[in-house]
């Protein structure tokens, strides 16, 4: 049931317009006019995209008390793609091509023929999938918590999260901005009247550079695309301190609101190389920044891009894989209730609170290395990182 049982995967959108609280009617009633087989037609591709009740793939029923608990509604994106078997159209087409090569005294099909075999093949396999019979169904959870506006995506798939993005905005007239390791970076003020954004003291600050780039200059990574001013770069540079300061300062973490984290980087670690020439190393081991392979990629110039992630806040552990720009989770395993005679409607609430007290732990860390970032101290700690990384 998504995200209120088992594992949790989701990357994050903060959700455009005024608190929606308290959900009601009228909203699920959005979303049951965009419900899977009645929102528009088919998609030249032969994809079609809905809303599901979020239970199973052929869950149909959005209502009140199944899917808004927790000020947060609980449901799915449906994607139904018609896909017919290659190895089906090729069976036709071969079919269409004998049939015509017996017509000529040769014995072979012509070029004009093969053509024709191809089109009759395809419009045969065509009018078959009208039945259904090659439709494939899937489904995605996403979670709208109205407390924070923050929708929370049970994807990490581009195409799945294009189209996501696209039946939000058509359904309630809001926009999604993805949380990624810039954005979060952007939305944060330093305290104190008439401090500058982070943004700008970022970009007055020296970077982790990859060893063999410039230390005056930030990152150019081979993953940030078309766009020179992304900041997604500071999600690699946040495993890469992170790791770091585990290895030298110890497993706690101090948090802005006066919490610690404690975090061990265990399971699974992915670097890659910032100019796309090296390739990527992925490592798989109990402790994998203790491996020599992992710290002779980060003398290479890698970054890590994707690390798997133990943290422990308030007494709940998490286990998770966190990947670096786009700060997406994967796999993470949410603390059961201590208390098993809990309501099944108890332990879903107490599931979207788990979920909740994740990210918030999850943003402290990371807000932890953007005010080390920022702070007066930083040309000193960026020193240790370098002469650590010269030494590893």
């Amino acid at each position: 049931m998504g995200f209120l049982s088992g594992r949790v995967t989701y990357t994050r959108y903060r959700v455009g317009g005024d608190s929606p609280l308290p959900f009601g009617d009228d909203i699920l009633e959005l979303a049951r006019q965009h419900m899977i087989g009645r929102h528009g037609a088919e998609a030249a591709d032969g994809i079609s995209v809905g809303w599901a009740g979020g239970d199973h793939v052929l869950d149909l029923t959005i209502d009140l008390g199944k899917n808004v608990l927790n000020d947060a509604i609980h449901m799915a994106i449906r994607i139904d793609a018609d896909k017919i078997p290659g190895s089906l159209l090729r069976a036709y087409t071969q079919m269409e091509i004998e049939a015509r090569a017996r017509t000529n005294p040769s014995g072979f099909a012509t070029k004009a023929q093969k053509e024709e075999a191809k089109e009759a093949a395809q419009a045969r396999a065509a009018a078959e999938a009208a039945d259904g019979r090659f439709r494939r169904h899937n489904h995605y959870p996403i979670l709208w918590d109205g407390r924070t506006q923050t929708l929370y995506a049970g994807a990490t798939s581009s195409s799945v999260l294009e189209r996501l993005q696209g039946l939000f905005r058509e359904t309630f007239g809001r926009t999604l901005e993805p949380l990624t390791a810039g954005a979060v970076a952007r939305g944060i003020e330093l305290d104190g009247p008439g401090e500058p954004r982070v943004e700008s003291m970022i970009l007055r600050g020296s970077p982790i550079a990859p060893a063999t780039a410039p230390e005056s200059e930030p990152p150019s990574v081979a993953w940030a695309g078309d766009d020179p001013t992304s900041l997604d770069y500071l999600g690699n540079e946040f495993l890469l301190w992170m790791w770091h300061a585990l290895q030298n300062e110890g497993e706690s973490v101090r948090l802005a609101d006066g919490s610690e984290a404690i975090v061990m980087l265990a399971k699974t670690l992915t670097l890659d190389c910032p100019r796309g020439e090296t390739g990527r190393d992925q490592l798989t081991d109990d402790a994998p920044t203790r491996l020599p392979e992992a710290l002779r990629a980060l003398q290479s110039g890698k970054l890590p891009r994707k690390a798997g992630m133990i943290l422990v806040r308030h007494g709940a552990q998490y286990e998770l894989t966190l990947q670096a720009e786009t700060l997406a989770v994967s796999g993470a395993a949410l603390p059961k209730p201590d208390d098993d005679g809990l309501s099944r409607h108890d332990q879903k609430m107490a599931r979207i609170d788990g979920l909740r007290h994740l990210t918030e732990s999850l943003d402290l860390l990371y807000q932890a290395y953007l005010l080390r970032r920022t702070g007066s101290g930083w040309t000193d700690e960026l020193g240790r990182i370098r002469r650590w990384l010269q030494a590893a």
